[in-house]
């Protein structure tokens, strides 16, 4: 068995896509799927599966959700060892330590290409930096994500691909269950 995290993009928020994460834990135990952890409302669950890549498991996430609880949503699933690259990859540590709650990690479908890195840096109009690593982005929001003009769907349009964010505060909980 393997220990993986699954991120629902765009739940809980805001009174939008509420779900409730009872029956999502429920659901992820009717699929064999064992140790299932909730972690917070914004839809972060932590659970032990076969070993296996995280595609398939969102592939059948996606589709279950559909058919068991009418939960139409992308699911953003990454292995122990990818959520530990994903830390040890951050550019930005010194914001990570300083200002947590302003660094975000964008988890994404697909690794987008470096037209597209280069489209979403050459958009930015504020303050904010973005760099990407692989299915990841690294976002800083010095003056907070909530007055920020770069936004999820802004983020998608020019990576091409969907994702769901969480805070660094968010990743390093996140970690210490996938690792402990």
């Amino acid at each position: 068995m393997a220990r993986y995290v699954a991120l629902l993009r765009a739940v809980n928020l805001g009174g939008k896509t509420e779900v409730d994460l009872e029956a999502v834990r429920g659901m992820f135990r009717s699929l064999g799927l064992e140790e299932v952890v909730s972690v917070l409302r914004s839809g972060n669950v932590v659970f032990n599966a076969p070993a296996q890549p995280s595609e398939r498991l969102e592939g059948r996430l996606e589709s279950e959700a559909r058919r068991r609880l009418a939960l139409d949503t992308a699911f953003l699933v990454r292995s122990a060892a990818q959520w530990s690259q994903t830390l040890a990859r951050n550019p930005f540590p010194e914001m990570a330590e300083k200002d947590p709650g302003h660094l975000l990690v964008a988890f994404l479908k697909d690794a987008p290409d470096a037209e597209h890195w280069k489209a979403l840096r050459e958009a930015i109009r504020g303050p904010e930096k973005v760099e990407g690593r692989e299915r990841e982005a690294y976002l800083v929001y010095p003056e907070g994500v909530g007055r920020s003009r770069l936004t999820a769907q802004f983020i998608e349009r020019h990576l091409g691909t969907r994702g769901t964010s969480r805070n660094w505060n968010t990743v390093r909980k996140l970690a210490s269950l996938l690792n402990g």
